[in-house]
Formats: structure tokens, sequence, C-alpha cells
């Protein structure tokens, strides 16, 4: 066991985009940092990008067996990985809409008005865009809120089939326009990668891990170059926080509880960061419930694990009439129809390009529903003519969608809600299909959100501890400090109060910069 007296300025608990970010920014300070990461460096490999290894096999998932309401099984979609999910996220790195913050009427309930507003986060989405290397283009996207700087990097160029189908949307009235990508990727001027640049503007970018290092995730952009620059951060993999340990009067953290390489272990610190991800911080919080905390620690208004979110999600694939020979297909968005049009007074949500599909991936999601309509084509001919999307609507907070502990069972309870958005925004894209030259059916592609969907799907988890500044119904304060206790902060989605309709990456890693500067602040660096 470590002696007690292992003591840092500050812990951060997961090196995510939130624990990361927030290290990276506080490293330079000089203050003595330990980072607590249950996983491993994720093995560099050609599997990387062997799409039955990554979506068929689930082989960089979570081994691990969670319970729904009903008590059916699943796998959830988590990665224990020095980086967390950003070693395997797509990367689309989106500021949330000004609308976003303030209270959004859906036809299923109210989206919340944030405690701050966009205004507060402004300067840091700024910070973090050019940190996470985003490639993009302002005034393309009719929806995107104001912001006091240009991208710091271009925005990945559309190969010529993608530009086609810009062309094609523009003709039907949208507005498509580059997403916003977290990339290091130089480009020469017909939009190919140099030949000093990391990214190789491969077929597995979306999804897949990066063999070499080109995605902008957590680990390549924070934690790797804080270890080479400053002596006074430490970071331990394969350590798994078991609970959190209060003082008597249950006021502050005073030793965080490790089990490393099957070894009970313990440290302490002046602030404890935690920043596992919306559910595993939730968890972590409820498993250390002690006298002081009987519900779990900071959990006096019974909010954590309360209030999950995870978008209305799917991923869907159009077959082409014409081979679709791009390569890097992840590069055009369209939010037209984010907050509504003339057909609905309410929000729908965004539509994005994802990765190609690929032979295997399709013969593993094989249906009758869309056999029937092309028995005769194989699926590597299939995946020549395929065209890829990504769907997402808005999920609304609700008490009742929670995480929990059911003694030793993880248990996730949804209610499925906003489905009708979900639905009419599908059919916005169906209907672009035709002047898109595609077949008129859009296929169900479940794997790429993990194999059990949609409880299986926690990709984008938010909302399990929010802020506010109400004790009785949040969990923060808006320094994203736990109101019961004076020395823990939580900086991963976890505080998010709604969650819009964009991927909420960006709006963590804005976040965790933020709190960092106010950390800063009180360790008087």
């Amino acid at each position: 066991m470590a002696a007690t007296s292992d003591h840092y300025d500050l812990i951060v608990i997961g090196s995510g985009p939130g624990g990361a970010s927030l290290a990276h920014r506080l490293a330079p300070t000089g203050k003595r940092i330990l980072m607590l990461e249950r996983g491993d460096y994720l093995k560099r490999s050609r599997l990387n990008w062997d799409a039955k290894t990554v979506f068929v096999d689930g082989a960089y998932q979570a081994a691990e067996t969670w319970y729904g309401r009903d008590g059916s099984t699943f796998r959830p979609g988590l990665h224990y990985y020095v980086g967390g999910n950003s070693k395997v996220y797509g990367a689309a790195l989106f500021r949330l809409r000004e609308r976003d913050f303030g209270e959004v009427r859906h036809r299923d309930g109210i989206s919340p008005a944030w405690p701050l507003g966009y205004e507060t986060f402004e300067p840091y989405y700024t910070a973090a865009e050019a940190l996470y290397h985003v490639h993009g283009q302002r005034g393309e996207d009719p929806t995107e809120p104001w912001s006091s700087a240009p991208y710091a990097y271009p925005p990945v160029q559309h190969e010529p089939r993608i530009e086609q189908l810009s062309d094609i949307l523009r003709h039907e009235g949208l507005h498509p326009f580059h997403l916003p990508l977290g990339i290091k990727l130089d480009q020469t001027p017909d939009g190919s990668a140099t030949i000093d640049s990391p990214c190789i503007r491969c077929d597995a970018f979306d999804g897949f891990p990066c063999a070499i290092n080109a995605k902008a995730d957590a680990q390549v952009i924070c934690v790797d170059p804080t270890r080479a620059a400053h002596p006074n951060f430490t970071l331990l993999t394969n350590a798994c926080v078991g609970r959190l340990e209060t003082d008597a009067a249950g006021r502050s953290i005073r030793r965080v509880h490790v089990v490393r390489d099957g070894h009970a272990e313990q440290y302490s610190a002046d602030i404890v960061v935690v920043a596992c991800g919306a559910l595993s911080s939730a968890l972590l919080l409820l498993r250390s419930a002690c006298d002081a905390h009987p519900g779990g620690l900071a959990n006096g208004s019974d909010q954590v694990g309360r209030n999950y979110m995870r978008h209305n999600m799917s991923v869907v694939m159009a077959l082409l009439k014409q081979p679709n020979r791009t390569v890097f297909q992840k590069t055009l968005a369209v939010s037209d129809f984010y907050f509504g049009d003339w057909t609905w007074d309410f929000p729908l949500g965004l539509i994005q390009m994802c990765a190609t599909s690929h032979g295997e991936q399709i013969r593993a999601e094989a249906v009758p529903g869309f056999l029937s309509w092309l028995p005769e084509m194989p699926f590597e001919k299939m995946a020549e003519h395929s065209i890829d999307f990504w769907l997402q609507s808005e999920d609304l907070p609700r008490p009742e969608n929670r995480i929990r502990y059911d003694g030793d069972r993880v248990v996730l309870d949804i209610f499925e809600g906003n489905e009708e958005a979900a639905r009419r925004l599908r059919g916005k894209l169906e209907g672009l299909l035709t002047p898109l030259g595609a077949w008129p059916h859009l296929i169900e592609r479940r794997l790429y959100l993990g194999k059990d969907i949609p409880i299986g799907g926690t990709a984008h988890q938010a909302g399990t501890c929010r802020f506010g500044t109400d004790p009785t119904s949040s969990v923060l304060d808006l320094d994203c400090k736990a109101h019961e206790l004076d020395n823990l902060y939580v900086t991963d989605a976890s505080f998010f109060p709604s969650i819009g309709a964009v991927n909420p990456t960006l709006t963590i890693i804005a976040n965790a910069l933020r709190v960092a500067d106010r950390i800063r602040e009180r360790l008087g660096a």
C-alpha cells in the first residue's frame, strides 16, 4: 500500500478530454499533479484500422455487463484507455448553439437553460479549438454561434463525391458546411495530405483508434505532451479508483482509494477532480457513500446519477446507384433542421457524415429488411456504393433516466423520449435520397454505436451531476465544485443541464479549461 504521505496538489481521476485538458492547462503552474487512469495505453496495431476488430468484435470496448431497467443485460460502449473514449471518438468538435444555453421547448418537454450563458464559455471554446487542432470554416453553418476568432486550422476539404453531394444539398435549398474536425492534418491545395502530415486521410478515422496518432484525442493532444514537458505531472495507468474517502465531517476528500495492478494504494491531494465520463463519475460518487453522505458522495440532492442524457442517435447508410469512391468521408454536415423548419415548430437535430461502411460491418448488420430488396448485391459491393450519415436529436433530461447500483449490479434506467424529432429528422434525410442519386431506403448501422442499441450506445453520455446554483436540485456549483464538499470537482459531461444536438466533446474541453482557471486561482498559482 502506498504511504498516505503520497500527497499531491491535485489528483485528476480519468484521462479523457475533461481530465486531460484540465491537467494540461494546470501543469505549467508547477503544482504536483497525479492523473489516475483505470486502463492502459491502447496498443498501436494494424488491427486498430480493422472494421471487424473494432465494430464487429468490439475488441476495444469495456468487457463489462450492465443491466437495463427490465433486467436485460448489455455491454456498455465504454473504452478504458489513456485518452478515454476519445481514443475511438469521431472527433467532430462543435460548439453548442447559443440558443442551447437558454430554455428550448420541445414537443416532449423543456430543455432547461444553463446557469451560465454562451458568453462565459466562448473564450474557452476558442482555446479548445486551437488546442485540439479543430479544422473548420466560420460562416458556413447557419446555426453556429458567434465567435471571437476564426478556426485556427482550415476545413478538411471534401473529396469529389462529397463536394458533389454538397452542391446537390445547396440546390435543394440547404446550407451544408464543412464538419469541424479535431485532426492533425496538413493539406495540399487539392486537399490531399502533405508529405509531412500526421494524418493520411485514410478510411478508418471515424470510430477507429488511430494507429498513427493523427486523431486529436486527449492522449495525443494533452496527456503525452504534458508528460514530456512537465516533471510535476505523474500518470499512473491500470489504476482503478474504488472509492473516495472523506474526512470525519464529510466536507472534503481525504484519500483516494486505488487498486493498481492488483495492489491497494491510497493517495491524497488538496483538490480532487473526477473526470471518468458521466456514467462512471456518477458511479464513483455513489459507491463512495459514507456516514456523512449515506446516499452517495455529494448526493444530498439525490441528483447524482439522474438526468442522464445521450442524444437520440442513429447511424444510417444509403446505397448510391453509382459507386462512391470517397476514402475520407467525414467532412460534411447539415444543421438546417436543428431548430425545426416550416413543417415542425420544435427542434429536429443535426445530420453529419460519418466514416464509410466496410463490407465486414454490413455483413454483421445484415437484416432481412434490406436484403429483401437487394438480394443479389454482395456486402463488399454494398460498401462500394454506400454513403453514411450520423443523425442526432436532443435527449431531454429526466430525473428517472439514471445510472445506479442495485447491489453490485450497475443499472442504467432509460425511458425513451423525444423520439418524434428523431423520426422526423430521419424523414428529412430520406427525402433527399432521390436527388442524391441513392435508392430510397436507409439502412441502420447498429454496430457503429455498440452492439446493443439504444441502451448500450453510451456515446455522448452527459448530465448525471448537473451544475447549478441550488444545492437541492444540482450536484455541482457554477465552478463545477460539489456543493457539499470543499475540494471535489467534476469536469466531464456530468455537469451538463442539457445536451443540445451537437457532439458534446468540445464543450467538455472548454469547460475543463474554464474550471482549470478557477482551480489555478484557488491554488494561488
